[in-house]
């Protein structure tokens, strides 16, 4: 599906956005009838709410959109979304006094109600098209809302249709669609290339693991993502049990944010040097399996302890912020389903994101509060380190107590990444309930924030 406003040009019915405090000027307007209608219809301007006015023929002449107050639009996101799921098929021009970022973001959710996962089974979009604001920079939200469908696609697609050479796929899609170049090593010559920790994780299962990359843009800074691409995880020999292993296939979400963030780069033109890098695997169950109390050596000669196989993740990211460290970037950014203490931490809706550049934080939070992704930042707290230094190997992939195990699993990360300014993001990639404009299900989180962060992180 492609997310798109209509043209301005075509013939659209206003739709009047009203503050719960604007009714009563906006009421005192109109005609009888008008307020007699809305009366009978118990329209107040609630958030969600949505009423079609009729004119004198029956016809509907104007569409009223409920957009709260400023108290309750503050414990929501996409208000206007809320009230389009309502309307029925047709197009409408906003009338509002919003302008710019709140406005761009009404107009990205808006698009986001038409988004469907419908691969196996049928399912009706929203039909209320909205014809782009004066002011909207067209290209920009519609970019964005189709990487965030791309995202979402690929994490809601089960493992058995998603898997490492379904990824694969998909990425070399992304890479056809916009020139960019693609490349990737699989199985044993993992081995060859000096990526043995995703070889080891990666090796049990029936789809051989593998690194994907993708480049594009040849000027301008250079820019590298990785995005942890466990297409399902079982948990490996430390397997997890049902209720745990229930939502793994979204355990390559952050290789979906990834893409996704890639695709709004190249569909937007930036000027960066664009680098992806993916390392994906099937943490699967077998002879071959990697066990607990196995040290592995990874590519920067670090060794790595596994005192939990379902600490898998941090394992193949290790590898890959390695290679992309020795190119010495501009900026690496990571992004994992890395750990369920982040979601203890800051709960679903949050993305908590780490770096040890201050300048970059600001930024970053900044950009996120103006495009309604909000992220949060948790520290890099260098004393934890000693949580990760075991007796018998460099790194501990698991360490015991229980504490800090959002920031500990950060900690190694940073291991891997010396040359770079890095930023690592731990989502969750999961609407666990419906919201306006955000079915349950698949989720970007941060891909916002970071393009628009970008221009004053890269200096572009």
């Amino acid at each position: 599906m492609t997310l798109a406003f209509a043209d301005p040009t075509e013939t659209a019915l206003p739709a009047h956005v009203l503050d719960q405090s604007a009714l009563e000027g906006w009421l005192a307007e109109q005609d009888g009838p008008t307020r007699d209608w809305v009366a009978a219809n118990g329209f107040t301007g609630r958030i969600g709410q949505a009423l079609l006015i009729p004119a004198s023929g029956g016809a509907p002449c104007c569409a009223l959109l409920g957009y709260g107050t400023p108290e309750s639009r503050a414990r929501k996101r996409f208000c206007l979304a809320a009230a389009a799921e309502k309307l029925p098929a047709g197009t409408y021009r906003l009338e509002t006094e919003m302008t710019g970022d709140t406005l761009a973001a009404e107009c990205f959710g808006w698009l986001m109600t038409g988004y469907v996962f419908d691969r196996y089974k049928k399912k009706s979009a929203n039909t209320a098209r909205l014809a782009v604001p004066d002011g909207v920079d067209r290209a920009r939200i519609e970019a964005l809302a189709n990487a965030e469908a791309l995202a979402r696609d690929l994490i809601n697609t089960p493992a058995a249709d998603m898997g490492p050479d379904q990824l694969q796929a998909a990425a070399i899609a992304l890479a056809e669609e916009f020139g960019a170049r693609a490349a990737t090593i699989s199985g044993d010559d993992l081995l060859v290339q000096n990526l043995p920790m995703i070889h080891a994780v990666g090796r049990a299962a029936e789809q051989a693991p593998r690194l994907i990359e993708l480049n594009w843009g040849d000027a301008g800074p250079r820019l590298t993502l990785v995005g942890k691409g466990v297409c399902f995880d079982t948990g490996g020999l430390d397997l997890k049990p049902a209720s745990a292993m229930a939502l793994m296939k979204k355990d390559m979400g952050g290789a979906a944010n990834v893409l996704g963030l890639a695709r709004m780069i190249m569909a937007l033109d930036l000027p960066v040097q664009l680098r992806v890098l993916i390392p994906a695997v099937e943490n699967a169950v077998a002879g071959n399996a990697f066990r607990p109390g196995d040290i592995l050596t990874s590519r920067k000669g670090l060794t790595v302890e596994v005192n939990n196989t379902d600490a898998e993740g941090r394992l193949v990211l290790a590898d890959a912020l390695a290679l992309a460290d020795e190119d010495a970037p501009d900026l690496i950014i990571s992004m994992a389903t890395l750990t369920g203490a982040a979601r203890v931490a800051v709960g679903p809706d949050l993305a908590p994101f780490y770096t040890d550049d201050e300048d970059a934080a600001r930024k970053l939070s900044k950009a996120a509060a103006r495009v309604a992704d909000p992220v949060w930042r948790l520290p890099f707290h260098t004393p934890y380190e000693s949580m990760i230094e075991p007796d018998m190997a460099d790194l501990d992939n698991a360490p015991g107590g229980g504490f800090a195990g959002s920031i500990t699993a950060a900690l190694f990360l940073r291991r891997f990444v010396t040359a770079s300014r890095y930023i690592h993001f731990d989502i969750y990639g999961w609407q666990p309930a419906k919201a306006p404009a955000r079915p349950k299900g698949g989720a970007a989180q941060g891909p916002r924030a970071l393009l628009e962060s970008l221009p004053s992180l890269l200096d572009l």
